[in-house]
C-alpha cells in the first residue's frame, strides 16, 4: 500500500483466487492503486468482513461462485469474468500480483462481459450432471477395454452397450471359447463394474427426471420439441436468471450456437460456430435438435417446415445446429414471459 494513499478508500478491489493465498489490488476514487497485498484464506474473510463495501472482481475460476456469494453477504458488489476476457489487461510478464491488477482493470470497463452468478441450488444441479457425465464416461472406457482384452483372445464383439451386456454372461458360460480360467474371472469383475455404472447412471437420470417435475422453469422448457429433462435442468445450471441477456441471440452466442466472424475491411466472413459456453450443453441442446430433425418430415407445422427446408438445403448438421440455436432462442423467450411453448401451424 502506497504511504500517500493509505487512509484512501478502496473503490474496486481485484482479487487474484488459489486454492491457499489470494492476492489483492485496489484502487481508489481517483483511480490510482491504494492496497496491494496477498492473503490467506483465513485472513481474506476477515479482510473483506471489515472493507466497506466496493466493487470486487474475480475471474470465474474453481471456488468463484462460492466466493462471490460469501462477499454479496458482506455488502460487497461482486463480479465474475471470463479469463480470456481478463487476459488482454496483463501487463508485460505474468504473476499473481499483475493478475489481481490486471482484474482489477478489466471489471472497471464499461464493455465488459460478465459470468452470471450461481446459487447453491444451481450449483447442486449443475454438480449432478458433472457427476452424471463422469459416469457415463467411465462406463464407455470400460465397454471399450472389455472389447479392446477380447479381441485378444479373438473375439470381436458388435459395438453397441446393449452387445456387450447382453453376450458377455454368454462368453462366461461358453467352456470352448479358449478363454482362461483367470480370464473369465476379470471378465466377469469387469461386468460386475458395468452393471454397477449402469445402476448408478439410472440413479442420476431419476433425480434429473424428478427435479424436471418439480421446477417451472423446467416445465416451460420441455414444451420445447427438442428439450427434454436432460436439456432443461442443464440450461437452468448454467443460466439461472435469463434477464442477464438482453436477448435470445445474446443467450445462444453465450452457449457458442453462433458463426465464428472473421471481418476485415467491410468484408463479412463467418465462418463455423463459435463453440463458446459450455460444451456439455451445447452437446445436449444438438442432440436434442438432432432428434426433433429426424421426425419432423411430414409435420406442418412453420418449425417443422422450417428445419426440413434447411436440411434438404443445408444438410443435416447444419440444420441441427440451427434448429438448437433456434431452442435457445425460444428457452429465452419463454422464461422471460413464462409462458409455454405454441405451435404455430404452417401458412
Amino acid at each position: 500500500m502506497d504511504k500517500h494513499s493509505a487512509n484512501e478508500r478502496i473503490k474496486v478491489l481485484g482479487i487474484d483466487l488459489g486454492k491457499n493465498t489470494f492476492h489483492l489490488h485496489g484502487v481508489g476514487v481517483h483511480g490510482k492503486t491504494v492496497f496491494r497485498k496477498t492473503l490467506t484464506r483465513k485472513k481474506l474473510v476477515e479482510f473483506m468482513a471489515r472493507l466497506k463495501p466496493c466493487l470486487v472482481g474475480m475471474e470465474a475460476c474453481g471456488g468463484s461462485h462460492h466466493w462471490a456469494r460469501r462477499f454479496r453477504e458482506f455488502g460487497h458488489s461482486v463480479r465474475l469474468m471470463a479469463p480470456q476476457f481478463v487476459k488482454p489487461y496483463v501487463k508485460s510478464n505474468k504473476n499473481d500480483k499483475v493478475d489481481a491488477e490486471a482484474i482489477c482493470e478489466a471489471v472497471q470497463r464499461p464493455s465488459m462481459r460478465f459470468v452470471p452468478l450461481k446459487g447453491i441450488a444451481q450449483q447442486d444441479l449443475q454438480s449432478l450432471h458433472r457427476v452424471r457425465s463422469l459416469a457415463m464416461a467411465h462406463r464407455t472406457a470400460q465397454i471399450n477395454q472389455i472389447r479392446g482384452l477380447l479381441q485378444e483372445y479373438g473375439i470381436v464383439l458388435p459395438q453397441g452397450a446393449c452387445h456387450v451386456r447382453r453376450l458377455i454372461p454368454e462368453l462366461l458360460e461358453d467352456a470352448e471359447n479358449g478363454l482362461t480360467f483367470w480370464m473369465r474371472e476379470l471378465l466377469s469383475h469387469l461386468r460386475d463394474v458395468l452393471v454397477l455404472l449402469d445402476d448408478r447412471i439410472a440413479e442420476y437420470d431419476a433425480s434429473v427426471k424428478a427435479i424436471s417435475q418439480e421446477d417451472e422453469g423446467c416445465k416451460l422448457l420441455m414444451t420445447i420439441p427438442g428439450i427434454g429433462p436432460l436439456s432443461a435442468t442443464a440450461l437452468l445450471a448454467a443460466v439461472g436468471d435469463v434477464g442477464v441477456f438482453k436477448n435470445g441471440r445474446e443467450m445462444a452466442a453465450w452457449l457458442g450456437l453462433v458463426p465464428r466472424q472473421h471481418s476485415t475491411g467491410g468484408k463479412a466472413r463467418l465462418l463455423g460456430i463459435s463453440k463458446r459456453g459450455d460444451a456439455y450443453l451445447r452437446t445436449l441442446l444438438i442432440h436434442g435438435a438432432r432428434s426433433t430433425l429426424r421426425y419432423a418430415v411430414g409435420k406442418n407445422d412453420r418449425r417443422s417446415s422450417w428445419a426440413v427446408g434447411l436440411k434438404n438445403r443445408r444438410g443435416q448438421n447444419i440444420a441441427a445446429v440451427a434448429l438448437a440455436n433456434k431452442n435457445v432462442r425460444t428457452a429465452w423467450a419463454l422464461l422471460t414471459r413464462n409462458e409455454n411453448y405454441r405451435i404455430e401451424e404452417a401458412a
